[in-house]
This record gives structure tokens, C-alpha cells and sequence, in this order.
């Protein structure tokens, strides 16, 4: 509306002139200037009203496109701060590290809004610490480490203009991000934006630190917790049986019986060589991490030339280019490893099996991985109990595939024997460059 109203002015007001002169040169010029000098006073009056108007019509077009200028450098200026804050926080949310992510961020402060330093406070109990610094070494006070507010971190010359953004974490503060400089200065809206922006990428940075803390803290625990009952359900029972075993061998022979103690005797030898198979197994699962330049298949690939070796049973590892070259998450792999690791230990138990074939193929969104055997296959009716087919780390097996989101089923083999089959699914499998997010 307003570019019309000055539309119409800038039309109408030349006319009226034109008419006004043309009037006036009529009625009132005529009988006083013969032409043509009525003629050269209209032409000199109208040239003079042009050239005004020309001027002030310009003088408008150069304060718009100063104006102009002013609001695309201001574009120009949010458009590099918000690049800027997705590049930092993309390198943020890509590294573990949250002493560089500090840095990272400090830095960024202190360039993005030109300040002469920038640093972060880390509150602990009452006090607070510094926890990354941006700037001259001499600009911050190193001792005492711990300071109540943060012009305490300052040295005297550097303590004008402090401005602080707060980290919060639910209704707690848990520091500050803070700039400060050697002259006094105020900082526009879109400059306390752009810090308390910096701040929130801080405070996410932070908070993903404590979160992953906590769930290798819980990933240790439960392993610690699988290890223990497996060594309850393995090694205990077998030292038990062992100890049951050499009573009675020391009863048999009190009774001169040499004959049946040498039966206990072979049985008890029978055991010692199986709980020394189960830990010389648990101790190379332990040491066989899947390490980021060998992969899930590579490290299948040596478990299985290791078991095949230990367990006198044939183990073929068999992956397609596609499986192979999906990537996953570290807790992903380690938990398929183990899984397959057990499977192998439940052949070797009780499989009565000759050769195990460990297939890992993709479809589509799916990462399946399958332990077949040539066994005697699954137990059936009154079979189960007396196989100890309960006992055979299922329940590990199926904690583990829970905690990756995964399913975990187990069937009669289609030419006998015993199949595992465990199926990552999700809708983000990728390829190469992709991850399986569990």
C-alpha cells in the first residue's frame, strides 16, 4: 500500500506542475511576455522542476539502495553465523572428544563475535572451573583454578564487557560460556543470539558426554553381569562335577576298587578338557575385539580358524561383498560377535556336530546372520532336559540380540542339524558409507 501511495505521488505531482505552469503561462504570462519568451519562461521553469524532482528522486533511489546494501550485509553476515554454527555443530556431534569440542566451540566464540577472549566455566558443587580458554595466555588467571563468577578468571585488563550464556540442564546450571574483551563494547540482538547458540551447542555437547559415560558404565556392567552367570552356568557346574567326581574317585579307592576309579578318573580328565576348552574359548572371545580396520567378518573369520583349530570341527565363514562392506555400530558388532561365539560353543557342547558354516548375507534393510550345524539337531519332548539343551547360553544369547534390537531365532536345520539365525532389522541399513543405528 505504501509503494503505491508513492507510486501515485511520483506521477501526479509532475502533472499538476506541468498543468500549473501551463495555466499560468495562459492567463497570467500572456498579456506581460509576448511569445516567445512565455514560451522560454515555461521551458526554463519546467526544466528547473524536472531537475529537482530528478534530484530528489535520486537522492530516495540512493538512500533505498544504501539501505538495501545494508540489509544484504546483514543477510549476508546471519547467513555465514548460521554456516557457520551448522559446521560446528556437525564437527561437535562427530567427535567423542569433549575437551575438543570445548575448545572448538571457545574458539568459535571468540572469532564469530570478535571478541579479545573467550572461555568456558564448568560448575562443580559451588565453584566453577575453567574448562577451555580462546585467547591470549596472559588474559586468564590459571590460579586459583576454581573461581564464583567469571570475572575471577579474568586478569584486570581483560575484564570489560563480560558477557556470559548460561548451560543449563533441566533447571540446573551446569557452567557458562562467556566473552569478554580489553574495551567496553555492546553486543545487537543477533550477536547474543548467535552466543546463546554457541551456548546450546555446549550444553548438547556436554550433556551427549555424560550419556555415553553412562552407557559404556552400563555396557561394562552388564558384560560384567553375562561373564558372571556364564561362569556360573560353565565353569561352576563343572567344578562342581569335578568335585563331586574326585570324592568319589577318593572313595573308591579307600574301597580298593582301582578299576572303577580309573573310570572317574577318565571322566573327570574328560572334564578338566572341557572347562579348559570353555576358558581357553571365553579368554580369546575376550581378546578378539572387532577392530575398525578388520571388521565384523574379518574378525568371524579368525575366531572361527581358532575354534576350528581348538574344537577339532570344520567352521567355514561365509559372507557376501554386500554384508561385508555394511558398516555397524561398535556395540552392534561386539554383540554379534558374541553371539556367534556362543552359538559355536553350544556345537561344540552338545551338537555332536562335524562342520559349522557361518553365513552373513544383507537384504535389503535386513543384516542376517546364520550358525548352521551338521548335528544331531534340537532336542525334542523328555530329550531336552536330559541334553542340557536349557543350559546352552540361550539366554545370554537372546539378552544380547535384545540389546541391539535384534531377533534371535533358533530351529532344526533343513538337512538336520541346528540353525541360528539372527536378523539385525532396521530401516537405516546401509551400504559402505551407512551404519546400522541400534
Amino acid at each position: 500500500m505504501r509503494h503505491s501511495r508513492l507510486w501515485w505521488t511520483a506521477v501526479l505531482i509532475p502533472v499538476a506542475i506541468l498543468g500549473g505552469i501551463e495555466l499560468l503561462a495562459d492567463w497570467v504570462l500572456d498579456p506581460y511576455l509576448p511569445f516567445p519568451l512565455d514560451t522560454a519562461v515555461v521551458t526554463a521553469t519546467a526544466l528547473a522542476l524536472a531537475v529537482l524532482l530528478v534530484m530528489v528522486a535520486r537522492r530516495r533511489m540512493d538512500l533505498l539502495a544504501r539501505a538495501l546494501d545494508a540489509r544484504t550485509r546483514e543477510l549476508e553476515r546471519r547467513g555465514a553465523t548460521a554456516r557457520a554454527l551448522h559446521q560446528l555443530g556437525t564437527a561437535v556431534s562427530g567427535t567423542r572428544n569433549l575437551d575438543a569440542s570445548l575448545q572448538s566451540v571457545t574458539d568459535a566464540a571468540r572469532q564469530m563475535l570478535e571478541a579479545d577472549v573467550a572461555f568456558v566455566l564448568l560448575q562443580d558443587a559451588e565453584s566453577a572451573r575453567l574448562a577451555a580458554t580462546s585467547g591470549p595466555d596472559d588474559a586468564f588467571v590459571r590460579s586459583p583454578v576454581e573461581v564464583a563468577e567469571p570475572a575471577e578468571a579474568l586478569q584486570e585488563g581483560f575484564r570489560h564487557s563480560i558477557v556470559a550464556a548460561p548451560l543449563h540442564r533441566g533447571e540446573r546450571t551446569i557452567g557458562s560460556l562467556a566473552i569478554a574483551g580489553r574495551t567496553e563494547r555492546t553486543l545487537d540482538v543477533d550477536e547474543l543470539g548467535t552466543l546463546s547458540s554457541l551456548a546450546s551447542l555446549l550444553t548438547l555437547a556436554i550433556e551427549n558426554a555424560r550419556l555415553e559415560a553412562q552407557l559404556r558404565e552400563m555396557a561394562v556392567r552388564g558384560e560384567r553381569e553375562r561373564i558372571a552367570r556364564e561362569m556360573h552356568d560353565g565353569l561352576a557346574q563343572v567344578l562342581g562335577y569335578v568335585n563331586t567326581k574326585s570324592q568319589a574317585v577318593e572313595a573308591l579307592l579307600q574301597q580298593d576298587r582301582t578299576e572303577d576309579a580309573r573310570g572317574q578318573l577318565a571322566e573327570l580328565a574328560a572334564a578338566a578338557r572341557s572347562i579348559y576348552v570353555d576358558v581357553r574359548e571365553a579368554i580369546l572371545g575376550l581378546a578378539s575385539p572387532v577392530t575398525p580396520d578388520r571388521g565384523l567378518v574379518g574378525a568371524l573369520e579368525e575366531y572361527a580358524a581358532r575354534f576350528a583349530a581348538s574344537a577339532k570341527i570344520a567352521v567355514a565363514v561365509d559372507a557376501t561383498p554386500e554384508a561385508a562392506a555394511t558398516e555397524l555400530s561398535a556395540e552392534t558388532e561386539a554383540q554379534v560377535f558374541r553371539i556367534v561365539q556362543e552359538a559355536l560353543t553350544n556345537v561344540r557342547k552338545h551338537a555332536s556336530a562335524s562342520r559349522v558354516t557361518v553365513a552373513v548375507r544383507r537384504h535389503d534393510a535386513t543384516l542376517e546372520v546364520t550358525i548352521a550345524d551338521d548335528g544331531r539337531g534340537l532336542p525334542h519332548d523328555g530329550q531336552a532336559a536330559a541334553s542340557g539343551w536349557p543350559r546352552f547360553g540361550l539366554a545370554s544369547m537372546r539378552e544380547r540380540a535384545a540389546s541391539i534390537g535384534a531377533v534371535l531365532e533358533i530351529a532344526d536345520g533343513e538337512g538336520g542339524g541346528t540353525r541360528v539365525t539372527l536378523r539385525l532389522v532396521s530401516g537405516k541399513v546401509s551400504g559402505p558409507a551407512g551404519a546400522v543405528p541400534v
